[in-house]
């Protein structure tokens, strides 16, 4: 049997009695079990609650029920998340394991109530910041387009998952790129929401004022199915946005003729770090939607190197706010990538922090007068393709440019796209950026592009058995 491979294509099979949830939800726990120990996505495999909500997808199927697109589909949770059934580790040792036990997130809760099969929790960067640790009793992530590679961070597992077919969507976090990167990595949809879409109760903090929680997936139609079970305001959030929500696949087909994208060429063109093929890539797609009828445009987005380096100093300093103490009486207990990292918000000043915020509140009014031009803004998603894992070096890293974190700073849905191919056959990623609470619009674009192309439905050579190519 062929197995579809995104959850567009999986929904119509389950309604025209192609498929059940039991056989998809089976096929899905039989390649976790065949892969996970190579590629290191799951932390912890819930196959009997897994096949219970298959069963009862399948039942309600035969009912007449019917809860929208993502009933029956195998699906997975980013261990940051609180689940009532599985422990919640974040990754680490630290966490308490009472922490969330007995309780779903709401992103959770939500995903639940529309019939998904939950899988069981995925590996991440611990507490969605650091590098993978071998000495720490967790699996260490691969990418399984090439196993030296890193399959990029925080939300690895799930990028992992869905590229090779364990689950055909999942949750993950979002504080500097932490949805795109492992998307962009791994070869297929990630969307950043606006700061606020999706409620964050029952999330592991990393940065209180950037974090929000994203659907993975392989295509934009998914990751706007996805979208449309989690968002929505929730009062146990007080971040969480009163603006209503949208049907966001209602839309979808809208295409983009008439759109206008911005191009902004300064930092985010020009970089000399940039690789030339995530350039030409990312060109090409802006080519491709011209082609379709957007406009393009150049635009200028100034300062967008120091928004990078200010998210990185607002998620420094509010992640070590949140980690202070148990750094000071449990410094080894953490990774030695993680304890690097947030150990540097230690150094921020209270002065710096507000000079940061002062800068951002600046960057925001400069971004609404480009947006006020343009409908949407197109830039690569990483700098270059994925490099590899032994070695990644914490100083480059902290020196490299991001393309996806002054969009993080900004509070702006970001949606990462696959784009191609490097020359050693690793995945490359566009990032389409909306105005804030724009994300049928992005999503919109996102679609009308995959609509012509067909990087984000290539599967990599260790998950294709059983799977449509």
């Amino acid at each position: 049997m062929t197995l579809p491979i995104t959850i567009q294509e999986a929904a119509a099979a389950l309604r025209a009695g192609e498929i059940s949830s039991a056989e998809l939800t089976s096929a899905a726990l039989e390649r976790i079990a065949a892969l996970n120990g190579t590629v290191g996505a799951f932390i912890a495999v819930t196959d009997d609650i897994a096949m219970a909500g298959a069963k009862q997808a399948d039942a309600d199927f035969a009912a007449g029920v019917d809860r929208g697109p993502l009933q029956g589909i195998p699906f997975a949770i980013k261990d940051l998340l609180a689940t009532k059934d599985a422990p919640t580790t974040a990754n680490s040792l630290i966490l308490d394991p009472a922490w969330g036990a007995g309780y779903d997130a709401v992103a959770v809760e939500r995903i639940r109530a529309t019939g998904a099969s939950l899988l069981g929790k995925l590996v991440l960067s611990e507490f969605a910041i650091g590098a993978p640790d071998a000495t720490k009793p967790f699996p260490v992530p691969k990418n399984p387009w090439g196993l030296d590679r890193t399959p990029g961070g925080s939300s690895s597992g799930t990028g992992i998952a869905v590229a090779t077919g364990m689950a055909l969507g999942g949750l993950g976090t979002d504080t500097g790129g932490s949805v795109r990167f492992p998307a962009a990595y791994c070869g297929h949809t990630g969307l950043k929401v606006t700061y606020g879409r999706v409620p964050k109760w029952g999330c592991a903090p990393l940065g209180y004022t950037l974090d929000s929680i994203g659907p993975m997936a392989r295509s934009s139609w998914d990751a706007a199915a996805i979208l449309n079970a989690m968002a929505g305001y929730d009062p146990r959030d007080p971040t969480s946005s009163k603006a209503p929500a949208e049907d966001y696949l209602a839309g979808i087909e809208g295409g983009v003729k008439g759109l206008k994208i911005g191009v902004p060429v300064g930092y985010f063109f020009d970089h000399p770090m940039l690789d030339p093929e995530a350039k030409s890539t990312t060109l090409a797609v802006i080519e491709v939607l011209k082609g379709l009828g957007a406009e393009v445009v150049e635009v200028d987005l100034p300062y967008s190197a120091q928004a990078k380096e200010a998210n990185t100093m607002t998620m420094l300093t509010e992640a070590f706010s949140y980690h202070r103490m148990d750094m000071a009486s449990r410094w080894t207990d953490y990774g030695s990538g993680t304890r690097q990292i947030i150990a540097r918000g230690a150094f921020t000043s209270a002065a710096d922090y507000v000079q940061a915020q002062r800068f951002r509140s600046y960057y925001a009014k400069e971004a609404a007068k480009v947006m006020a031009k343009v409908d949407v803004l197109i830039t690569p998603t990483i700098f270059e393709p994925a490099q590899v894992a032994a070695n990644m070096d914490l100083n480059k890293r902290m020196l490299s440019p991001s393309y996806t974190g002054p969009f993080n700073l900004l509070g702006y849905p970001a949606l990462a796209i696959p784009s191609g191919f490097s020359k050693d056959g690793l995945p490359l990623s566009a990032q389409i950026v909306g105005a804030p609470f724009a994300e049928a619009l992005v999503l919109r674009a996102g679609h009308a592009y995959q609509q012509v192309t067909d990087f984000h439905l290539q599967v990599p050579e260790i998950a294709k058995q059983g799977v449509v190519a």
